[in-house]
């Protein structure tokens, strides 16, 4: 078939194939195009009937028809090469992939100049296309210079071909879903609950599906409001980068508000923190607001409300309050007069002995079966200063009376709350009907929950007053940086949030997925090193071993050449590990890594059994697929580094906390076990933060860094996704 026998491609209207009409525009062949509501993919019609079907057939037939060199491969083994990869760019659409896909890529083109050995093809087209077609999502990306090598190829791309590209991306990509994320074919959405049901597979709406009722394109305004009382926790990252993917989704923007009205609790060392992690999250925010801002305002709206007969002030005793609340019984101030309600609320004002004593609350409906609407508190007294304004104030607005207002004086137009807050909504919309303020939609989702792990800021607060952590930043805590510093990369993290999706179900999930997704990430770039466990090492002597010690350059990662290189020692005598040598039988054969292999002669042993030294002689031609065992090993030098090797367990013994259950009942008594151990000479040169593998030991972050012989280097342990057991 010839070009000239094309008559016509057709597709659905919301999903055109970007890379099949870039290829074409490319290649200088004429393609006419319609769209068909019937059509479920692309379709390729010929002048004489024949048709061929699907994104990737029609792509290669187009690379191979194409007057460009090499458009589908020089030969068989590229043209499989670029098979992979249009495989491979469907992915980068499917929402929750992105960032992985985009991250993966980037490490790709490191040292590459195209996808496919040294030619520009369709699997270049087929990726452009696929970031194109992501929209405003890619172009945050490339503005971020988050992943500089992919930016770097796909602006090459861009320039190169230009004018093709331009037309396409004008006339294709603001059509690329029609308003509407493309739909997820099912086998990639995933259940909330992380079940591999029928029912979950067909009934579950990935993130990428979801839309926000009566949002319009470049109007919606979302706010991000955690309250300055704490680090930032797992829990509040999926509150934070859903309303950063609306914002995306929708072309508007994102506030990070500090819900600052509780000085009892909060503080300007939360306030940076809380700026830092949601920085670390890449979440892009158009401005910092303070509650407290807006602190005049609410004092006056209160007031206004207190004129108008819509609040009262109540004296009565905490604990009495709640009771009567609970039952449905008015207080004796709900009757008071407006004059006798003013004078109260200056008290409250004045911080006097009286006004300490009192409240305000919304006169609502105390007999509504909605306990929330049953009067609810909407300022209190507090004399303790405030961590930004001191002590102009006596009296604070709850988040209940703030909340409503300050949503709609911001011009939010959704306001994302999980679920745990439903029977609160009514509240919400009656505050902001009788403060007389547009309405702003509440959209829910579930809270995030994680099995062993506590998020109330009260109680992650009394692990750092009681020393049981070393503060908000400990690996054992569930706060942001918490798990970096433990290991977690942040794409892991935004990867696992988005393909839980806005769901509204309710949802315990495990770490261990979270940890593989993040070993998905780390383990194809990651340097390898080597390390022996202090205890009982053991010397391996080998009598036919090199006399004098030699290095060798070897790469610090077999598969990617960015993770650089490192210098081995071969020495004739070396360090095993003691579970090593227990596993070994006198005449075995064992393969030594990065060497080859060594017959073990004689194992010799002290008085208790205890192996003390191991025999051997090198037998570098035997083959390593015949030995059972491949070890690890260090050359005997003065070069080799301290280690300190951290492992964490849980907090908690109990996956999940019954109402009521107090977490004191249930504290994990062994949270944290230190190994020493020595590893190879190139490990001086970590830096803090690096992340790494120790051969046949797990992956490690560098959490401290070398300084000189006599202090350890530290490396905290990264969980790789298998089930760990809380320590018994």
């Amino acid at each position: 078939m010839k070009e000239s026998g094309l008559k016509l491609l057709s597709f659905p209207p919301d999903n055109p194939p970007l890379s099949i009409i870039a290829a074409a525009k490319i290649a200088g062949i004429d393609l006419p195009t319609q769209t068909s509501s019937s059509a479920s993919s692309p379709t390729l019609t010929f002048s004489d009937g024949r048709k061929l079907h699907g994104n990737s057939v029609i792509l290669r037939y187009i690379g191979r028809q194409a007057p460009i060199p090499n458009f589908y491969g020089d030969g068989d083994f590229h043209a499989a090469q670029i098979d992979e990869w249009l495989e491979y760019a469907p992915i980068i659409s499917s929402g929750s992939e992105f960032e992985n896909a985009c991250s993966y890529m980037d490490v790709y083109l490191g040292k590459r100049t195209f996808f496919v050995s040294h030619y520009f093809s369709i699997a270049d087209i087929a990726i452009w296309s696929g970031l194109a077609g992501a929209g405003p999502r890619w172009e945050s990306m490339r503005k971020s210079n988050k992943y500089p090598n992919l930016v770097r190829w796909y602006n090459s791309i861009s320039a190169e071909y230009s004018e093709p590209l331009k037309e396409v991306t004008a006339l294709y990509v603001s059509k690329k879903g029609s308003g509407k994320p493309v739909a997820v074919k099912s086998k990639e959405v995933k259940s909330v609950n992380g079940d591999n049901s029928d029912k979950a597979k067909s009934g579950s709406r990935s993130t990428a599906e979801i839309d926000l009722p009566n949002a319009e394109m470049g109007k919606v305004r979302l706010r991000f409001a955690p309250e300055p009382s704490g680090f930032l926790h797992i829990g509040h990252s999926k509150a934070a980068l859903l309303n950063q993917y609306f914002a995306q989704r929708y072309q508007g923007e994102v506030i990070l508000r500090f819900d600052d009205t509780n000085p009892t609790k909060e503080s300007n060392e939360f306030v940076e923190n809380l700026i830092k992690d949601v920085e670390t999250l890449g979440i892009k925010y158009q401005k910092i607001t303070y509650t407290s801002d807006y602190f005049p305002k609410l004092m006056d709206l209160a007031e206004k409300m207190i004129r108008e007969g819509k609040a009262y002030v109540d004296d009565t005793p905490r604990e009495q309050m709640q009771k009567e609340r609970m039952d449905g019984i008015e207080s004796k101030c709900r009757s008071n007069s407006v004059e006798e309600n003013l004078k109260l609320w200056k008290e409250m004002i004045a911080g006097s002995e009286r006004g300490l004593q009192c409240c305000v609350r919304g006169k609502l409906d105390m007999q509504d079966p909605n306990k929330s609407l049953r009067d609810p508190v909407y300022y209190r007294c507090n004399p303790v200063p405030h961590h930004r304004i001191g002590s102009k104030y006596k009296i604070y607005p709850t988040y209940d009376f703030a909340c409503p207002y300050v949503d709609a004086e911001e011009g939010i137009t959704h306001a994302l709350r999980s679920s745990e807050y439903h029977d609160r909504n009514a509240q919400y919309y009656r505050i902001q009907e009788d403060m007389g303020m547009r309405k702003v939609h509440i959209y829910e989702f579930s809270r995030l929950n994680m099995v062993y792990t506590l998020l109330s800021k009260r109680k992650l607060l009394w692990f750092v007053q009681n020393g049981k952590v070393d503060g908000w930043d400990d690996p054992r805590f569930p706060t942001v940086q918490g798990i970096v510093r433990r290991g977690l990369k942040i794409e892991a993290l935004i990867q696992f949030i988005v393909e839980q999706g806005a769901s509204k179900n309710l949802n315990l999930m495990e770490w261990d997925k979270l940890w593989t997704i993040n070993k998905k990430i780390i383990d194809p770039v990651c340097p390898r090193h080597t390390a022996v466990i202090e205890e009982r090492r053991l010397l391996l002597t080998l009598t036919n071993g090199p006399d004098k010690p030699f290095v060798r350059i070897i790469p610090r990662h077999k598969k990617y050449e960015g993770a650089g290189e490192k210098a081995t020692t071969f020495t004739k005598r070396i360090w095993l590990d003691y579970a090593d040598a227990e596993c070994i039988s006198v005449g075995e054969e064992v393969t030594l890594m990065d060497w080859g292999n060594a017959i073990v002669k004689e194992i010799i042993k002290d008085q208790d059994g205890n192996i003390t030294q191991l025999v051997g002689v090198l037998h570098l031609e035997g083959s390593v697929k015949t030995t059972k065992l491949k070890l690890t090993w260090l050359a005997e030098t003065n070069e080799l580094v301290n280690l300190t090797l951290m492992e964490f367990d849980y907090l908690i013994t109990k996956k999940k906390l019954e109402e009521g259950e107090d977490f004191l009942d249930v504290l994990n008594p062994c949270t944290k076990k230190e190994i020493a151990a020595v590893g190879d000479s190139n490990m001086r040169n970590l830096k803090q933060g690096e992340i790494l593998q120790l051969e046949r030991k797990g992956y490690y972050r560098c959490d401290v860094p070398f300084i000189r012989s006599s202090k350890p280097v530290v490396l905290f342990a990264i969980p790789d996704g298998r089930q760990q057991s809380v320590s018994k």
